[in-house]
This record gives structure tokens, sequence and C-alpha cells, in this order.
């Protein structure tokens, strides 16, 4: 049986009457979609490698190009949908496993856009955040278990290495070698204009990068890339990285194409042969050997840097937290199911783990009713949208978030899911260098901290509308919440009401 023939999702529409044939589209093009045939003298496209990403219809001078959807269709089929007749063709094809980049496309249940913020009018004002003070700084770590005075009525509390966020905003783990140099230095220097953090990903630290040591969060992961005592002094924290939200169980896997002579040199791996990273650590099957690396890491850095533990938002996170939040941890950070990825088994993104929303309630709930809550920060990641998600995620029990898609689709990302090709027009998630070159990590800084200085006023004011002053008043307040369209099991996990009540 020869290979079947699947018609492309996406059509290339060019405009005869606009079209000057500058060629532009031809030469920009990093999959190479767009063809001149010199024969005809007539601009071409092969629709089969156009992947949505919107360069050409952005860098077209007369803006004669569209990208529309293929209006070619199967019988409709509520069982078989076109997706699962394509995917089933593609392996007959190869015999390979799917993989597939950022977040699941399924259309799960969003439990932010499920919850409303509660409002205050009357018996408790609101707050205006343009005329009286507004505090949303933050501090990630273990907080004082108990309150001594000294003999002469002075304060002694015992304390923890802390991250001091002036925003409750931090930039998720993205790797050198998923994503390009030029995009890590634009959150490098974003997160350190801002006043908070980006966190390397598991692929090392670029010797270029090292001067933004006081607001990056180093990772660890079961590859171990780039680990060694000088990055693990370079950062403000340490991470240790257990799961990832878009494919728990699963280890990481960086194509030895993306692999050149600086992934090459900060990984410490060798040029062009594939990073892989094993599912589990290989010294780690109990919350007793995560402890012996926690405390191996504090040791490495003279207990002077607050460890974190991410993990994936799986059914029995709960549980999970407990045992991390007394392996002497600082932080734990919780990635839900809907996080995005540079690449995935496509089965794995879409089928396995919980929602943030979910999996956030279920952890601070758990850690309150232990008495143990004070122990860790809660961070919270994986589809993390606007400013109104970053708000019922505190009151939901965080005490920060991470983002990431929302940090790459500020650089220019137009979501076209194609990262794991490494041909990325703009110039984020690959690592050629006539590609990287397209993505000017000082526009992009801008943008970032454009993006993150909006949500900071617009927390504030939903905060104001709450009469709520500080983030550690929001924190955990879940009374400020109210579900609609909710089961009662689903409110009983969240810990919040239902509208009206």
């Amino acid at each position: 049986m020869n290979e079947t023939y699947i018609m492309p999702d996406y059509e290339i529409v060019r405009n005869a009457e606009r079209c000057v044939r500058c060629m532009a589209c031809v030469r920009l093009c990093a999959n190479g979609a767009h063809i001149f045939d010199e024969k005809r003298g007539v601009l071409t496209a092969d629709d089969s490698k156009c992947v949505n990403c919107h360069y050409c219809v952005a860098n077209c001078p007369t803006k004669a190009i569209k990208i529309v959807r293929s209006d070619h269709c199967f019988k409709p089929s509520a069982n078989y949908t076109e997706d699962v007749i394509k995917d089933i063709y593609r392996q007959a094809d190869t015999g390979g496993v799917l993989l597939s980049s950022m977040g699941t496309t399924k259309s799960y249940p969003v439990y932010w856009d499920k919850m409303l913020v509660n409002a205050s009018q009357v018996t408790n004002p609101p707050i205006d955040p343009l005329r009286e003070p507004m505090e949303i700084r933050t501090f990630l770590g273990k907080k004082p278990e108990t309150v001594k005075y000294r003999a002469d009525g002075r304060l002694e509390a015992e304390t923890h290495p802390n991250l001091m966020l002036k925003t409750p905003i931090m930039f998720s783990a993205m790797s050198y070698g998923s994503i390009s140099k030029n995009a890590h230095i634009a959150l490098a220097r974003a997160a350190e204009e801002l006043g908070t953090f980006y966190n390397t990903g598991e692929g090392g630290l670029h010797e270029d990068l090292y001067q933004y040591g006081a607001n990056t969060i180093v990772q660890v992961a079961s590859g171990r890339f780039g680990v060694h005592p000088a990055y693990l002094n370079a950062g403000a924290a340490i991470e240790i990285k257990m799961g990832q939200g878009a494919k728990p169980g699963i280890g990481g896997h960086l194509p030895g194409s993306k692999i050149g002579e600086d992934v090459s040199r900060t990984r410490m791996i060798p040029k062009g042969t594939d990073a892989i990273s094993p599912a589990p650590h290989h010294d780690i099957y109990s919350i007793e050997d995560l402890r012996q690396l926690v405390f191996g890491l504090k040791e490495a850095t003279d207990y002077k840097k607050p460890v974190i533990v991410k993990i994936a938002a799986v059914h029995n996170i709960a549980a999970i937290a407990s045992g991390i939040a007394r392996s002497g941890a600082d932080i734990i950070a919780i990635d839900g199911f809907r996080g995005g990825t540079g690449a995935a088994p496509t089965r794995i993104r879409d089928n396995v783990g919980i929602p943030i929303e979910l999996a956030l309630a279920a952890v601070d709930t758990r850690l309150r009713d232990e008495g143990i809550r004070g122990r860790v920060g809660l961070v919270a990641g994986g589809s993390v949208r606007s400013s109104a998600d970053v708000v019922k995620a505190i009151a939901l029990g965080a005490d920060a978030v991470y983002i990431a898609t929302p940090a790459l689709l500020a650089m220019g990302c137009h979501l076209c899911r194609s990262c794991h090709g490494g041909k990325c027009n703009w110039g984020i998630a690959t690592q050629s260098p006539e590609l990287v070159a397209r993505l000017d990590p000082d526009v992009a800084r801008e943008r970032l901290v454009n993006l993150v200085t909006a949500w900071s006023r617009e927390i504030m004011e939903m905060m104001g509308g709450m009469g709520i002053n500080s983030i550690e008043a929001l924190r955990g307040n879940r009374l400020m919440l109210r579900g609609i369209g909710l089961t009662q099991k689903e409110l009983d996990v969240l810990g919040i009401r239902h509208a009206g009540e």
C-alpha cells in the first residue's frame, strides 16, 4: 500500500493584483513553503510545508498573502474526527510516535474561565490603586514557624532563604537549545528590569547570562545538563525538575540538530548529539532520595539559596506535595497539563495529567490541613494566560505564578506549534543563526516588560475591586472566588462556592 496523501491543514493564498514578486516570502520562509518557478516566472506555494506561523504575512510589503484553513474535509463523524483519521494515517505511514509542540489543543474545561472574582462595594469598600498603597510584592520560600521575643522585647524570627518578587509573575523554564540565545537574553533582561525571575530550564546557563544571576533560577533535571558548582551558585535559586505538565512521566529530548557549538558547551555534551533526559532521576525513587538531593544542593550553595521542586499536576498531587514539603524543599512549583512544551508525544500531551486549577487547590488544602503550608512557597504554572488567571491562582493558594507561552507570544510567537522542527521563523524556538538573528533581544525585552507591567496593573485593579491591598491578603482567600457552571464535586475540590451563594 502506498503512503496515504494527507491534504495540508492550511493553504497559502496570494493576491495576484497586490503581489509585486519581491521574493521576500521565498527568502524569509524557513520551511520552504514559498517557491518561485523560474520557467514560468510565477510564485507558487507548497502548502504541505506551511506551519501557519504568519511570518510571510507579517513581512509581505503589499499585504498580498494570507493563510486560510483548508476546506478539504472527510465525511463528518463525531467519533472519527478529521484529526483522528489524519493521526492514524501518519502513524500507518511512518510507524513513529507523534510529536507536538506547545499545549494541548483539546477542548478540556478551562477552570479559570469557570471562576468569577468577587467584588466589594459597601460593607468592605473597594480600594483605589491609583491613590492608595497596593502591595503586590511577594516572598517565595519557607516562612517562620514560630515567633519569639528577646529579653529586650525585640522580635526574634527564624529566617530562611527567600526570593523577593516585585510582582507575583515569573518566567517559566525554557531551556537554551529549545529556545534561542536571543530569547534567553530577552527573558533575563526583562526579569532584571521587572524585579522578578526567569528559569534556565534544563539546558544550563550560557556564559553571557551569568551577569543576570540575581534574577535567574537554575534548573537541575534528570540529564544534569550544564550542572556544575559555578552554575548552581550563579542563580538566586535552584529548581529540581521532577516533572513537566505537558508530559508527566516523560523525559526531555532535544534533537542533535539543535546542539550547535554554544549549546554543546553550555550543556556539556558533544556537538550534534541528541540530548536525552531520562524520565526519572535515577537517584530519586522516594521522598528520602529527594531529600538527599535537596540538601546536597543546599550544601553546594552554602545554604544561601532556596530550592524549588517542580512537579507535574497528576491525580495524587496533594500527597506528593506533602512529601516534598517535608523533604526540606523551600518552594513547590506545580505545572498543569495544559502547559506548553518544545516537544512532547502528542498522546501524552493531550491525555496525561490534570488541570492546574484543581491541582493547586488540592495541594493548598492538603498543606493547610496538615499545618505545613508555611513550610513551602507554592508556584502555579501551565496555562496561566492573563492577569485574571494570576489573581484566581493566588486566591486558590499560590504565592506566585510561572508564565511561558504568554512570554513567547509577547516576543512574537504565533503559536504555530512546530517548535520541535527547529525552524522557527520568529527566531525563538530555533538555533539556526540566520533565524535567531530575527529576534531582537532588546525589542523582545521591552515587549516582555510591557506585558508583565500591564498584568501587574490589572492585578492591582482587581485587588482594589475586592477591597484587598496586598498579595498576602489575597493568597488562599477562596471566599473571593465564585464558580459558575461547575458540578458540586468540582466546587468542593476548588474549595469555592457557586455564584449566587
